[in-house]
């Protein structure tokens, strides 16, 4: 039978806590600034409203982000890195230098 690896082999987990669609674009996006709900939904304009609301909060399960919720009205929610979400910026410079050089890449096969 086989085994879920998840919690115990480091690349099985990442995968499974990484595998959103929009995930990445996310923690990067809140890499540069805190951000509320709909500046977040103007960034990624493709996404539709309970996409973003649900992506947001399996992220906060997972412990990528945090939700801060203000008590006024109108009601103001706002989002950026936890301090795990914050280990992660190697993980994503080290990306943006991959996906450069992959476009210099295609850009030669042309």
């Amino acid at each position: 039978m086989k085994k879920d690896l998840f919690g115990i082999c480091p690349y099985t987990t990442a995968q499974k806590i990484l595998s959103g669609k929009w995930t990445l674009l996310i923690l990067y996006l809140l890499s540069c600034q805190t951000m509320r709900f709909n500046e977040l939904q103007r960034a990624l304009a493709h996404m539709t409203q309970a996409t973003l609301a649900k992506q947001l909060h399996l992220m906060e399960d997972n412990g990528l982000i945090i939700r801060k919720a203000y008590n006024q009205i109108p009601p103001k929610v706002e989002y950026s890195l936890s301090e795990l979400g914050l280990k992660f910026l190697p993980v994503l410079t080290a990306l943006e230098s991959w996906g450069n050089d992959y476009i210099e890449y295609l850009k030669a096969r042309e």
